[in-house]
């Protein structure tokens, strides 16, 4: 029964350390990628090139220049440290970088193959054709030569360990890093210069842990002993590949700091204010009324002789004058003038003659529009007290016509 308990202990020891360790470097929260994490969203939201047109650039050669080869204990290996082909992640970072908004990229690493195929589509056009052969499209020649390669693999560059037993049973745990690095450069077709040139290094991680677990039984004369463990390896490709896509984004900013491009400036947008239509003023059918009345107005002329009789005047002699057109302001014509036409004759503030012939005006001011003239003697209802000295008054004619005048033209 104690030796079951034991080795049952010893593997849940060991399937703990298993899935700790698992799910430390699982894909979806990888401790080892939370760099590569933050890279890889640079390298998809970095803005585009001000020109709004992709540099066309073209990839010859990105070969690796270590000469390491992969390590084995005790084995003549010559294979090599990293990847040969590492020209497809570099085609792949510059066509996909920031949405494939900043390169555009022509094909020369298999520029043999693709001038056989043109000459032999050429040929085969010329041979059912004859001379009204239809020649293939010019290729598109590339501004700049996007070039480098891998230039260091450093194995072990850092180690370490740790370990605990407690009655002979213990875990251990060792990890040792790997740097890889990459230089690449951008040169000028035109002139020949190197436009840029960048320099990335990314860490290669292994972490290794293992569970020992020793016992002695029978008064030492037996023994108990187990061990476990597990190794897990970054892959050395998928570190090549970040670290060229880190590379091509450090040109980028590179070439921004130098001149050779610049970003593109979201222009912020400006909200116009709401245009505000202004509508027309109503005019009431009472206003409308007063605007009809003034243009059938009836102009007393001002040389009528004056009545010396002591009876009341006759009306005098009213004479049509020519009718002419008077731009009225909505201001000369006010709503309560109508209601006041519409009031009973009888006066509020009892009833004046004038002193001499003199104008009604539409408002308490003598510059304002002159409405009507009347000559003296006319008698006028007082109804409405102004300011400053004014009434306003209505002839007692029945005519239903009024205006302001000063009190000093009234007896």
């Amino acid at each position: 029964m104690r030796k079951t308990l034991i080795a049952l202990s010893l593997l849940s020891v060991i399937n703990g350390c298993a899935v700790i360790q698992t799910s430390g470097l699982s894909e979806t929260d990888p401790e080892v990628t939370t760099q590569m994490k933050n890279v890889k969203k640079e390298f998809d939201t970095i803005p585009g090139p001000a020109v709004g047109k992709p540099v066309s650039v073209a990839v010859y050669s990105f070969q690796d220049k270590t000469g390491q080869r992969r390590p084995q204990a005790n084995v003549a290996s010559l294979s090599t440290a990293v990847t040969q082909g590492a020209e497809t992640f570099l085609i792949k970072a510059l066509s996909d970088v920031s949405g494939g908004k900043w390169f555009e990229v022509v094909e020369r690493v298999g520029i043999d193959n693709l001038t056989k195929e043109r000459l032999i589509i050429r040929q085969m056009r010329e041979a059912y054709e004859g001379n009204n052969a239809k020649p293939l499209m010019p290729m598109q020649f590339a501004g700049m030569i996007i070039e480098g390669g891998i230039v260091g693999y450093d194995t072990s560059t850092t180690s370490g360990g740790a370990g605990m037993r407690v009655f002979g049973i213990g875990k251990q745990t060792q990890w040792s890093t790997d740097t890889v690095t990459i230089s690449l450069r951008a040169v000028s077709v035109n002139t020949g210069k190197v436009l840029i040139s960048v320099t990335v290094q990314k860490t290669i991680l292994s972490t290794g842990d293992s569970v020992t677990a020793l016992k002695f039984f029978d008064q030492a004369t037996k023994a108990f002993e187990a061990e476990a463990g597990l190794t897990i390896n970054e892959p050395g490709t998928y570190a090549v590949k970040a670290a060229t896509e880190m590379a091509v984004v450090e040109m980028i900013k590179e070439g921004q700091r130098k001149g050779v491009w610049d970003f593109k400036t979201e222009t912020p947008v400006v909200l116009s204010a709401p245009v505000v239509e202004k509508k027309a003023p109503v005019i009431s059918s009472e206003i409308k009324k007063e605007v009809e009345e003034k243009k059938d107005v009836v102009v007393q002329p001002q040389a009528v002789t004056e009545t010396k009789t002591e009876t009341l005047p006759s009306p005098p002699t009213e004479v049509k004058v020519e009718e002419k057109k008077v731009e009225i302001q909505k201001e000369d014509v006010k709503p309560n003038e109508s209601k006041m036409a519409q009031v009973t004759a009888r006066p509020l503030f009892g009833e004046r003659k004038l002193r001499e012939g003199s104008y009604l005006y539409a408002t308490e001011n003598e510059a304002g529009t002159k409405k009507w003239w009347f000559p003296k003697g006319s008698i006028v209802s007082v109804r409405q007290p102004g300011t400053e000295g004014w009434w306003r008054v209505m002839i007692t004619d029945g005519s239903e016509r009024g205006g302001w005048i000063r009190s000093s033209q009234l007896e």
